[in-house]
């Protein structure tokens, strides 16, 4: 039976790349189900996870691809990543920690350790910016600096208009097949390639950029009315941890793989750095550190 099982499955990633190829997204929506089902009947929550919200991605993003996929198929999309929410995986449990850790700290605290995470994408970013469609993750090391100027002091109009358009192209960026239909990768020394559609795991890194970004575009707008500030965005804080990617391509128990392990203790020393008698000059030490930081290696 599991040797039948194995054998459907390679043949099930081995027609991904063919719908690709034809643009057939219908068809990669419902390879990525399938995909996700049978890892869910093998009691493999991880890449139910994966495959699942990968489905459920591609045929909510067009309404030509909603249109072709089979109501019981998405009802049953959606029943199961309902369930997989209960799980006790990492997928899960990070975010709860993180928003728990949050809640004791104040707003500009919870901001800083937010835009920590967000520099660490900064390189991977700057390599995704090559790819077709991607050119906005070239744009993370700018945003990084903005935001970190304007915790500070005002933002200039053009800035916040610059940033206005970034956090629009990246919610838009969701919805295009440059993100989930070509599967464009760039080479990952000493590891198998990354893809971008694996920033679709955890929630979705593109859209947590553009949740903390707008979040601070609110703050500032808030501050400038002299309103009651907003309550700061907490998932990029594990936007680098890319469990998708290590899900993928097999690298074992996400609590074991060593690049995981790793972006976990910063994530936790980032939180200790927070708490601790935090200066303007000490944060961006530390960014400029985080910025040459490759998370994948």
């Amino acid at each position: 039976m599991f040797h039948l099982f194995g054998k459907r499955k390679a043949a099930l990633e081995a027609r991904l790349a063919e719908y690709q190829r034809k643009q057939d997204w219908a068809g990669l929506a419902k390879a990525c189900y399938q995909l996700g089902a049978q890892a869910m009947d093998k009691r493999d929550p991880n890449r139910a996870l994966l495959w699942l919200g990968r489905a459920d991605t591609i045929y909510s993003a067009e309404d030509a691809v909603f249109e072709q996929v089979w109501e019981k198929l998405m009802d049953d999309c959606s029943d199961r990543l309902g369930h997989l929410e209960g799980e006790h995986i990492l997928y899960n449990e990070v975010p709860a920690r993180v928003g728990e850790m949050a809640e004791s700290l104040g707003d500009v605290k919870v901001r800083v350790w937010g835009l920590l995470s967000l520099a660490r994408l900064v390189k991977l970013g700057g390599r995704l910016a090559a790819l077709p469609g991607c050119e906005i993750f070239g744009k993370l090391s700018w945003a990084v600096d903005t935001v970190l100027k304007s915790l500070q002091g005002p933002l200039a109009e053009k800035d916040f208009e610059e940033m206005q358009e970034l956090c629009s192209a990246l919610y838009a960026f969701g919805d295009s097949p440059e993100f989930w239909g070509l599967g464009s990768e760039i080479t990952v020394p000493g590891g198998a390639p990354f893809q971008v559609f694996d920033l679709n795991g955890m929630m979705g890194v593109h859209l947590e950029m553009e949740a903390y970004l707008d979040g601070h575009l609110k703050l500032v707008c808030a501050r400038e009315r002299g309103e009651a500030l907003p309550a700061p965005e907490t998932g990029i804080i594990i936007g680098a941890l890319l469990p998708d990617y290590y899900v993928r391509t097999g690298a074992g128990r996400l609590e074991e793989v060593p690049q995981i392990k790793e972006e976990l203790e910063r994530i936790w020393s980032d939180y200790e750095f927070v708490c601790s008698d935090i200066t303007w000059e000490l944060t961006a030490q530390r960014i400029e550190a985080y910025r040459e930081l490759d998370v994948l290696a």
